[in-house]
């Protein structure tokens, strides 16, 4: 009966036609626990037939037998055979029960006859008579022979044994019940290797099956051994139908080339194959230190693509997040408190769009992230542009993407714009009043409806967006000028932070000198001592600055003081540290300047934004009539 197939344990067959049968039943049972063991009491051709009849129902893992038999089976079958051997202690305990029985003993045995065994019978003084024989007929003549030289009793494997008993001697069987034990231990061991073989195998198929790029490998002599479906589908070729046959013949453009003669690498070569430009990395198989063939790897140019843009995004992506919380902001001022209370309850409590307005270089942007911090938001992307850094069809792009073909020069599959990279978390506007006329009815459907049109497409795409908004502009005025849309305004200006400058808030401007200052003295590599005197110093003359350029400008102030002392090697004094501050100091709330030139540049100003509202916010048009460059009229209002 065969085992169960929900039995684990490897299947053994025991094959002999001789008395060799009875050890292997009678030491069966001691390894039933770690084996199924069955007996096929047959030989040679016999054998093999039944094996193959047993095999339709269930194929055996091992399969043990002994001598001839045992090389027959090797050579003619594709499963393992472990062989019963004979040991020394085997040998002199079969010879010692035949000097029992009588004085004239043979031995005879498969193949050889050891060396060992001539010198232990010459050492004892044996009258042993020692043969070898190498097929079954063979073992017959031998047996006969012996038989007519007077032997009594012939020791030697089973069939020699039995063989004995059919002409009238007394045969003894040179296996006892520990070289079986141990043959049964091998074939047990051989079959868990196995199995662990397979196991590997099936999980390397698994896995190959399931790859997109395709992989073939071949042998030695460049016949395939292993392909995937990918590879298949890439070149177009039945390669695992063509398994054992020459890569060349099924794929002529694989040739190994160097890596059989030389098993040398080559990464990233493009070739044509199947009509297709695949990417081809060929390295050679190697089992320990022998080269065992070579393996191909296909890449499709497309996935490669793919992947590269994919890796690009995720890059964008881990880039786009916001570092500053409101907690990080400088705000030793309670003007500067009452705008972070202000940013934390817009944050936490509503999800509408705020507009922070400031001079440049209030820290806008921080405030911005800030608030994404402490949003619902927090978790995902935190995108930022600056709405004057790009021309009106580039921002266009950027802001709602494009689809393959939109334009020249645009991407292959088309590119996501920031909205959608911006889904469920913060898009912050910066610049918002430098936005193009055109551009702003985009904007306002965005908004309005939570979805948007890539540029060149038809479909529309939800997104759930968050918008803060900045700019140092008077928006409201630019409304009435008609640059700006005035439904836009009002739906950018719902929450609404107001930054004061920092020449209104002289205890931020100390706060932070007290921040950086010392900071940057120190990575200059100056001590304490040296720090504390350049604060004394210093903070004087910081504290009546007006800061014309708000938190930037003191940044820089800060590193080119800390330069200056570089330069220097000591403390610099009072006066050079005046000449490195923003342009002779003035005082704190100084009154706006009522220059004649500047009143000529609000005036041109003026009449730009008049003609520019007369045109409908078409830029060329507003050119052509104020007399210049559309470029100089970009600079022009850019710089207001």
């Amino acid at each position: 009966m065969y085992a169960h197939s929900a039995d684990h344990r490897p299947l053994i067959w025991a094959v002999s036609a001789h008395r060799l049968t009875e050890v292997f039943r009678a030491v069966g049972p001691e390894v039933a626990q770690r084996a199924h063991v069955e007996v096929i009491k047959q030989e040679y051709e016999e054998a093999l037939a039944e094996i193959a009849r047993r095999s339709e129902r269930r194929a055996c893992d091992v399969i043990v037998a002994t001598g001839a038999h045992g090389a027959y089976l090797r050579q003619n079958l594709s499963l393992p055979v472990a062989l019963v051997k004979v040991g020394g202690f085997d040998l002199i305990s079969a010879i010692c029960k035949a000097r029992q029985l009588s004085g004239r003993v043979a031995m005879v045995l498969h193949r050889a006859i050891p060396p060992v065994l001539r010198q232990f019978a010459a050492l004892f003084s044996l009258p042993l008579e020692l043969r070898a024989y190498q097929t079954a007929e063979d073992a017959r003549h031998c047996v006969h022979e012996l038989a007519r030289a007077g032997m009594d009793v012939i020791v030697g494997p089973g069939l020699v044994a039995d063989l004995a008993d059919e002409v009238g001697l007394t045969g003894v069987l040179i296996y006892s019940h520990d070289s079986v034990r141990t043959a049964f231990d091998d074939a047990i061991d051989i079959a868990a290797a196995q199995r662990h073989e397979k196991s590997r195998r099936t999980q390397l198929d698994a896995v190959l099956q399931h790859l997109n790029d395709g992989v073939v490998a071949v042998d030695m002599q460049g016949r395939v051994t292993t392909a995937n479906p990918a590879a298949e589908k890439l070149t177009g070729r039945a390669l695992r139908d063509g398994l054992g046959l020459p890569l060349r013949d099924l794929v002529p453009e694989l040739a190994p080339g160097d890596t059989i003669a030389r098993g040398t690498s080559e990464r990233g070569t493009v070739q044509e194959i199947g009509g297709k430009s695949l990417v081809v990395d060929r390295a050679a198989l190697v089992d320990g230190d022998v080269q065992t063939g070579a393996i191909f790897t296909l890449h499709g140019s497309n996935q490669l693509e793919l992947a590269v843009g994919k890796l690009r995004a995720h890059s964008h992506r881990r880039s786009r997040t916001a570092k500053y919380r409101l907690d990080d902001i400088v705000a030793a001022s309670s003007s500067m408190r009452s705008v972070i209370a202000q940013c934390r309850v817009f944050a936490e409590h509503s999800d509408a769009a705020v507009l922070i307005h400031g001079e440049s270089g209030t820290g806008k942007e921080l405030l911005a992230q800030g608030i994404h911090n402490a949003s619902r938001r927090r978790r995902h992307p935190f995108i930022a542009i600056n709405c004057g850094a790009f021309s009106e069809s580039l921002l266009e792009s950027e802001l709602f993407g494009y689809d393959e073909g939109a334009f020249t020069g645009a991407r292959r599959h088309g590119k996501a714009g920031l909205f959608e990279s911006a889904h469920e978390g913060t898009l912050f506007l910066d610049e918002i009043g430098e936005m193009p006329l055109p551009l702003q009815t985009r904007l306002l459907r965005a908004l309005q409806e939570k979805e948007i049109t890539r540029v060149g497409s038809v479909d529309t795409l939800p997104v759930d967006v968050r918008i803060v908004a900045a700019t140092h502009r008077d928006l409201a005025a630019m409304v009435r000028e008609g640059t700006l849309r005035e439904d836009l305004y009002y739906r950018l200006n719902i929450l609404s932070v107001d930054v004061p400058p920092l020449r209104e808030r002289p205890q931020d401007a100390e706060a932070l000198a007290l921040r950086l200052l010392p900071a940057a003295l120190r990575r200059a590599g100056l001590d304490d001592d040296a720090v504390a005197a350049m604060l004394d110093t210093a903070l004087p003359l910081f504290r009546r600055c007006a800061w014309p350029g708000n938190v930037r400008e003191l940044e820089n102030a800060v590193e080119r003081l800390t330069m200056a002392c570089l330069a220097e090697g000591r403390r610099v004094p009072a006066r050079q540290i005046q000449a490195l501050l923003p342009a002779a100091p003035r005082l704190v709330r100084g009154a706006p300047s009522r220059s004649l030139p500047d009143q000529r540049n609000r005036d041109e100003l003026a009449h730009i934004r008049r003609v520019l509202q007369e045109c409908g916010g078409n830029h060329q048009e507003a050119a052509r009539r104020l007399g210049i460059g559309r470029t100089t009229l970009w600079r022009k209002l850019k710089a207001a």
